[in-house]
C-alpha cells in the first residue's frame, strides 16, 4: 500500500460523524444514560438529564445519524438504544487501518 493509499483508507475509516457523535459532553451523558436504561424513548432519556427535551432530541438524532444508537418507531413513540455491533464494526475498522498505516506513516522510533 502506498502512502496516498494509506492516507485515503484513514481518512474514509476515521468517519467524521462517528467523532462528532462523542465530541460533546452532553451526547455522551444522552450515550450513557441510554447504556443504563438499554431501550427507552425520548421522554425517559430527557426526565435523566438536565437539558430540554428539544436538545435531547437533537443529541439523540446525532448520535443516530452517526450509526451509534438504532431508532426503532413504535406506533407513535420512537425507541432508542445503542447499537453495539455497528460501534464494534467502526472501531475494529480504524484500528485494522491504523495497524495498515503505522508502518507506512508512523514507525515506532527507539528511545
Amino acid at each position: 500500500m502506498t502512502r496516498k493509499q494509506a492516507a485515503r483508507r484513514c481518512v474514509a475509516v476515521l468517519d467524521e460523524k462517528f467523532f462528532k457523535a462523542f465530541a460533546e459532553p452532553a451526547r455522551m451523558a444522552v450515550f450513557r444514560e441510554l447504556v443504563l436504561l438499554g431501550q427507552a424513548d425520548i421522554g425517559a432519556i430527557a426526565e435523566r438529564l438536565p437539558q430540554d427535551r428539544s436538545v435531547v432530541s437533537r443529541h439523540l438524532q446525532i448520535l443516530a445519524d452517526a450509526g451509534v444508537l438504532h431508532a426503532t418507531k413504535e406506533g407513535r413513540r420512537i425507541l432508542y438504544e445503542v447499537n453495539g455491533p455497528e460501534i464494534v464494526r467502526k472501531l475494529e475498522d480504524m484500528l485494522e487501518i491504523t495497524r495498515q498505516l503505522q508502518p507506512i506513516c508512523c514507525p515506532a522510533r527507539g528511545d
